[in-house]
């Protein structure tokens, strides 16, 4: 799942490749991933694209045309991703079983695809007159990386939580941007275990933890910077230290990596760096091993 450093990486690309440019044609290929009718899709064909912005994992790109000022948004959710294309196919493209759900075409003939993998169809597709009216996006915290969010901030949040920090990370209305992946990444570097509660955490704890996101996250921004659109997945697998990589020795202290499952997801940590050596229960509830 694209998470705030590649949605970001993604911007940034966007950015160089589309500011200035005109939108030719927008083709849903799977009308699932259309999520609003008013106004049409049509209506940012011929607009000009003025920015490029992000809200969490959300993608969101400012066109001026004849329709007045517009955003089209996209979530890439789960298995969805972006392919820069220059140029793009000459010929319309096919509905079918492929992975292809959306192509947007410039008046120059380059262009991009939103492609999804998989059965499970989330890719979400807005077009609004503010980036707000998606609810998605009303809903969404703070960007951990933004400037006005410090240290008192983040304790400030944690404070009315009562629950595993694990949860607490990846959850969109209290901090943007942090998915699956990251968070396991951010516990790691904080050494703190994914199921500890977040009423126990400690003040020391708490700015560990607000360290280690910061860090974690401007490392993989930069790590990202500057790579085309195809090469941003390789590069956030290769970055990772614990997350993905379950029987391999952690890079801090050599211990095995271990893994929880869940019926849709699963976390990795290593038990010397966050659980006092202890491996946790492979089920949903938040015990150890005796």
């Amino acid at each position: 799942m694209p998470e705030l450093p590649e949605v970001e990486a993604l911007r940034a690309f966007l950015d160089t490749h589309l500011v200035g440019k005109e939108i030719a044609r927008v083709l849903p290929v799977a009308i699932s991933v259309l999520k609003t009718y008013d106004p049409p899709l049509s209506a940012v064909e011929g607009a000009e694209v003025t920015a490029v912005g992000r809200h969490g994992k959300f993608l969101d790109l400012t066109a001026a045309g004849p329709a007045g000022e517009l955003h089209l948004l996209f979530h890439l959710a789960r298995a969805g991703w972006l392919r820069w294309q220059d140029p793009l196919p000459s010929g319309p493209p096919k509905p079918g079983k492929g992975p292809l759900a959306l192509r947007t075409a410039l008046t120059g003939g380059d262009g991009f695809d939103l492609t999804e993998a998989g059965t499970t169809k989330r890719l979400a597709v807005y077009v609004v007159h503010d980036p707000q009216e998606v609810p998605g996006v009303a809903r969404l915290g703070p960007d951990p990386l933004a400037e006005d969010f410090g240290p008192e901030e983040f304790a400030a949040l944690l404070s009315g939580e009562r629950r595993q920090i694990k949860g607490a990370l990846r959850d969109q209305s209290l901090i943007a941007g942090i998915g699956n992946a990251y968070s396991d990444e951010i516990l790691h570097a904080a050494k703190t275990s994914p199921f500890k509660p977040t009423q126990n955490l400690t003040p020391d704890e708490t700015a560990a933890l607000y360290t280690a996101m910061r860090t974690t996250l401007h490392e993989a921004v930069e790590r990202s910077h500057g790579l085309a659109a195809g090469k941003l997945k390789a590069e956030k697998k290769s970055g990772l230290r614990v997350h993905g990589r379950t029987g391999e020795p952690c890079p801090v202290c050599g211990d095995t990596i271990r893994e929880v499952s869940f019926s849709d997801s699963s976390l990795q940590y290593c038990p010397t760096c966050q659980t006092g050596g202890k491996p946790l229960a492979d089920r949903r509830l938040s015990r150890f091993l005796k």
